[in-house]
C-alpha cells in the first residue's frame, strides 16, 4: 500500500493497518494538520536507534502527543505503555496513546510532578 505522509509503498502488516487508521482518524476526524504529523523516525535513546509510530507536534514544533501502534493481536499491558513512557523520555510530548486498533491508552504527563493521568479522549 502507498502511505501519503511517508510518500513510499509499505507493506501492510497488522501493526500498520492500526498505524494508517489512527492516522486517517487523526487528519480526517481530528483535523490534525499533516505537517504536524511525523510517522516511523528514528531517535537515539542511551546511544541505541529507536523508531517511534507517530509523533503530532503542536504549532511550535514540540512534540504534543506520541503513539504507539500495536497489532490488534497485542494485548495492552502496562510493558507496551513503559515502551511509550521510554521514547518519551527523549520526546516529552504532553500526551501519550498506545492503541492495537481495538483498545486504546490515553494518558497526560506530568512532568513537574511525574504523574500521568488517564483520559477518555484524545486531547483535541
Amino acid at each position: 500500500m502507498y502511505d501519503p505522509l511517508r510518500k513510499k509503498h509499505i507493506l501492510l502488516t497488522p501493526e500498520e493497518e492500526v498505524r494508517q487508521k489512527l492516522l486517517l482518524y487523526l487528519i480526517n476526524d481530528k483535523n490534525v494538520p499533516v505537517g504536524l504529523i511525523a510517522v516511523e523516525r528514528a531517535l537515539k535513546i542511551n546511544g541505541m536507534l529507536k523508531r517511534f509510530d507517530i509523533v503530532i507536534y503542536n504549532s511550535s514544533g514540540n512534540p504534543h502527543l506520541a503513539i504507539e501502534c500495536k497489532a490488534p493481536s497485542i494485548k495492552l499491558t502496562q510493558t507496551t505503555l513503559q515502551q511509550l513512557a521510554v521514547y518519551n523520555l527523549y520526546l516529552k510530548a504532553e500526551f501519550l496513546m498506545v492503541s492495537n486498533g481495538l483498545e486504546h491508552l490515553i494518558s497526560q504527563v506530568n512532568f513537574e510532578t511525574r504523574e500521568i493521568r488517564f483520559l477518555e479522549e484524545l486531547p483535541f
